[in-house]
C-alpha cells in the first residue's frame, strides 16, 4: 500500500422560469466572500429559493434529524455545525458549531441518533447527538483510511444494512494506486471490516441509494489538465460489487487516459449513465423522494454542480436535475436551478443537496456559507 500509517491522533434549464424569490436581501455570507444574490437565481416554473440559514462557513454535506434539526459537515472550516429553526418560521435561528478542529469533516451521516462524521483518515461517531447540539464529544469508529489530503475529503451514507459507503478519492490529479486509493469502500462501523464496493472512481464527493431498486448512484469529477472540455465529469450507477469505473485508465467510458490508457480496453470498463460537462465539480446528489414536489419530479436525481475552478470561461455553479427512464437510464439531465455565475464571476457554489423532511430541497453552499430552501407552489 502507498499511503501514510494513519494519524489516529485528535487533530437545459426548463422554457419557462421565473426569478427566485427574494427572502434575505443584502444578505452578507458569513465567509465574507460574496453577497446573497437570490434575485439572480433561475429556476424552474412554480418553485421558489429562500435562505435557511447563512452564517455556515464552508458548508458541505448535510443531514436532517426527525426533530428538524439540520447538520453540515465542512471541508476547510474543521467544524461540524447543528442548525435549528427554534421559531418554527421556516429560517434557522441558531447555528453552533457541534464539534470543531477536525481535518476536513465534509462528510456526515445520521443513524439511529448518531452522527457519523468523516474526518479524512477517520470515521468520528457522536452518541446522542441531539441532546449534546451546543458541544459534543466524538469517539473514533475507524482509522484506517489513508491519511492522504488530495481528494481526502468524504461523503457518507448508509445502506439498509447498517453499512456505511465512504469513497476514498486519488491522491493526485492522476495516477495508478492501489486500492482503497480511487475507490468506494463500505465500511461496518460497529467491527472495522471494509470491503470495495467500487473501483476506478476517481474523486466522488456524492451519491444515493435510488429507491426501489436499492442501486448505489454517485458522481465522479473528471481528471484535470486536458482541456476546457475533457473529460466529462460523471453520473454513474454501481450494479455490482466491485465493478471498475476506469480511473485512470479511460474516462468517461470512451476516453483513454494520455499516460495510463495504452492497451486498456473501455469495454472492460462500465460507462457513466450520464456525462456531465467537464469541469462542472459535480458534487453532492439526493434521489427527491418525497411529494411536496410535483409527480413528475418523484424519482428524480438533483446534483449540485459546485463549478469549475480549471476552466478557460467557468462554468457550472448551478443545481441539475435528471430524470430516468422507467428501465433506469438517462431520459433528461438539464439545469433545475442557475444563477450563482454572472459575468464570468461566483458568487456562490452549490455542495450538496438533501430532501428536507418537509419535502422542500436543501442546498448546501460553501463559498456563500449559506444552505438554501427550495419549494414548490402551484
Amino acid at each position: 500500500m502507498h499511503w501514510k500509517k494513519p494519524d489516529t491522533r485528535a487533530p437545459r434549464r426548463a422554457p419557462a422560469t421565473i426569478k427566485a424569490l427574494v427572502a434575505a436581501a443584502g444578505l452578507l455570507a458569513a465567509c465574507g466572500h460574496a453577497e446573497t444574490r437570490l434575485d439572480t437565481l433561475n429556476v424552474e416554473k412554480g418553485f421558489s429559493v429562500s435562505v435557511f440559514a447563512d452564517q455556515v462557513p464552508n458548508a458541505r454535506q448535510l443531514a436532517q434529524a426527525a426533530d428538524g434539526t439540520v447538520f453540515a459537515g465542512s471541508r476547510d472550516a474543521g467544524k461540524v455545525y447543528a442548525i435549528r429553526d427554534t421559531d418554527g418560521d421556516g429560517k434557522a435561528d441558531r447555528v453552533t458549531a457541534l464539534l470543531e478542529d477536525l481535518n476536513m469533516p465534509s462528510g456526515i451521516a445520521l443513524r439511529d441518533g448518531t452522527l457519523y462524521v468523516a474526518a479524512v483518515n477517520r470515521i468520528l461517531a457522536v452518541r446522542d447527538v441531539l441532546n449534546h447540539l451546543d458541544g459534543a464529544d466524538a469517539e473514533v469508529v475507524y482509522d484506517g483510511f489513508p491519511d492522504a489530503s488530495h481528494h481526502g475529503w468524504k461523503y457518507l451514507r448508509f445502506d439498509d444494512h447498517g453499512k456505511l459507503i465512504v469513497p476514498v478519492g486519488a491522491p493526485c490529479n492522476i495516477c495508478d494506486e492501489d486500492p482503497p486509493f480511487a475507490s468506494i469502500q463500505r465500511l461496518d462501523p460497529d467491527t472495522g471490516t471494509t470491503e470495495t464496493l467500487a473501483r476506478g472512481v476517481r474523486n466522488s464527493v456524492g451519491f444515493d441509494f435510488q429507491p426501489g431498486t436499492g442501486q448505489l448512484w454517485f458522481t465522479e469529477n473528471g481528471r484535470d489538465m486536458l482541456g476546457d472540455n475533457v473529460p466529462p465529469d460523471e453520473l454513474n450507477r454501481v450494479t455490482r460489487v466491485g465493478e471498475h469505473f476506469g480511473y485512470p485508465y479511460v474516462h468517461a467510458g470512451d476516453i483513454a487516459d494520455p499516460e495510463f490508457g495504452k492497451g486498456k480496453n473501455a469495454s472492460d470498463y462500465t460507462a457513466p449513465m450520464q456525462k456531465i460537462p467537464a469541469h462542472h465539480a459535480a458534487l453532492g446528489m439526493t434521489f427527491y423522494d418525497a411529494d411536496s414536489f410535483p409527480a413528475a419530479y418523484r424519482g428524480n436525481i438533483f446534483i449540485a454542480e459546485h463549478g469549475s475552478w480549471n476552466r478557460t470561461e467557468p462554468a457550472g455553479y448551478r443545481v441539475t436535475r435528471v430524470v430516468l427512464n422507467e428501465d433506469g437510464t438517462v431520459k433528461s439531465y438539464q439545469p433545475f436551478i442557475d444563477g450563482w455565475l454572472q459575468d464570468g464571476a461566483s458568487w456562490g457554489r452549490p455542495a450538496d443537496v438533501l430532501v428536507a423532511n418537509d419535502g422542500s430541497l436543501l442546498i448546501a453552499d460553501d463559498s456563500a456559507g449559506v444552505i438554501y430552501r427550495v419549494r414548490y407552489a402551484e
